[in-house]
Formats: C-alpha cells, sequence, structure tokens
C-alpha cells in the first residue's frame, strides 16, 4: 500500500510540472492585427411594411411606395483575423432612401460581425431611421477578385412600426495601412 502512496504523490507533482512546460505565452504578447479598410459605395433596395410606410409618411408628410432605392457610403474596419479563418468587423453604413420618390429618408447603422475565410458574414448593431431606432441584422457574401471586394448582403431590421428587408450590394478596394 506504501508502494501506490508514493506512486500517487510522485504522479501529482509530475502532471502540474508538465502542464507548466506547456503554458501560453503572456497575455500581452499577442499578434498585432494590420489595421484594413474596406470602405466604399454601397446600393440596393430596401422593401418597407405598411406600418414602416405610415412612419415615414408621417416623416415625409406624403404616401410612399413599399420599395425604396438605398444609396450610400459603409465605412468597414476589422477588429481581428485569425490566420486562414475568420475576421472580426466593425462597419458603419450610412444610407439615403427613397430619392426616387423625392424623398430623402436617412438612415445609419452600426453593425459587428464576422466574416468568414470564404468571404460569408454576418452582422448585428443598432439602426437609426426617422422611423425611429431598431435592431438590424445582416448576413451576405463578400466576392473577391484580387484587390476587389463585391459585397452582397440582406439586412432584416424589425420594429414596434414593422420590418425593413433591404439587399444591399457595392464594392471596394482593399487598402492596408
Amino acid at each position: 500500500m506504501t508502494r501506490t502512496i508514493r506512486y500517487l504523490v510522485l504522479t501529482a507533482l509530475l502532471i502540474p510540472t508538465a502542464a507548466a512546460a506547456q503554458a501560453a505565452p503572456p497575455i500581452n504578447e499577442v499578434p498585432v492585427v494590420k489595421p484594413l479598410n474596406l470602405s466604399g459605395p454601397r446600393a440596393g433596395l430596401t422593401y418597407l411594411a405598411p406600418g414602416i410606410q405610415q412612419k415615414v409618411e408621417e416623416f415625409g408628410g406624403r404616401s410612399v411606395a413599399p420599395f425604396i432605392t438605398q444609396f450610400g457610403w459603409q465605412w468597414e474596419r476589422r477588429m481581428f483575423s485569425i490566420e486562414g479563418g475568420a475576421t472580426g468587423v466593425s462597419e458603419w453604413v450610412l444610407l439615403v432612401g427613397g430619392l426616387e420618390q423625392d424623398l430623402l429618408l436617412p438612415s445609419l447603422t452600426w453593425l459587428v460581425g464576422i466574416r468568414s475565410a470564404r468571404g460569408t458574414e454576418f452582422g448585428v448593431g443598432p439602426n437609426l431611421t426617422p422611423a425611429g431606432t431598431a435592431l438590424a441584422l445582416a448576413g451576405g457574401i463578400s466576392l473577391r477578385s484580387g484587390p476587389l471586394f463585391i459585397p452582397i448582403n440582406l439586412a432584416v431590421v424589425p420594429s414596434r412600426s414593422g420590418v425593413r428587408i433591404s439587399v444591399l450590394t457595392g464594392f471596394n478596394m482593399r487598402r492596408d495601412k
């Protein structure tokens, strides 16, 4: 029995030593992620549910069709990148809708999300328009040809007044800083 106790004590002393030999690097020695600017123009189409149409009519003073065009700009920054894997992004999207109906409907959205190595992306964040505030959910894909990126995204913005569904595309060029 004493042999068993000696064996257990020796094992208990050696296991922590082996684990300590495999310790991770200190937390302040993390790899640096180079900033990457993927900003560019955006255009698309948005469906407005009846409740949203009513809010827009109150704001604009006249009726609006259920579909409006969108034009704007997206500012995107990479937050982190895993080699050969996912990338964390933060983006601001400023759009102006309804120009084809002689309306000026601004929209500002801040999205925080993730993009896979193959370009599939998903983000979520606050949205602010004259119709009120809401939470935007967006997903899509970024196609790449050399330094040119072509995002194609679907955004859903549910709110108390109804839902807005947008399809947006655009382009941007990779510019390393």
